[in-house]
């Protein structure tokens, strides 16, 4: 509920600190959820090139070792 000083609508000051207050949170909060996203996606990233990096090389690997095909 928001409290009024006068008759024009204006917020007492406490309830504008407060509003202020919580607007930088939801901010804050969001530059910290984008920030967490982007780091994850780039550890997901890292981690699906070292899988494919891997599977070239036990598919080269196998291909070595293994006798032709006739």
């Amino acid at each position: 509920m928001l409290r009024h000083t006068d008759d024009n609508g204006q917020l007492d000051s406490k309830t504008r600190r407060k509003q202020q207050d919580e607007r930088r949170m939801r901010f804050r909060r969001a530059i910290e959820s984008y920030t967490e996203q982007r780091q994850l996606h780039a550890e997901l990233n890292d981690y699906a090139d070292a899988l494919v990096l891997s599977s070239l090389r036990e598919s080269s690997v196998s291909r070595r070792s293994a006798p032709p095909a006739h």
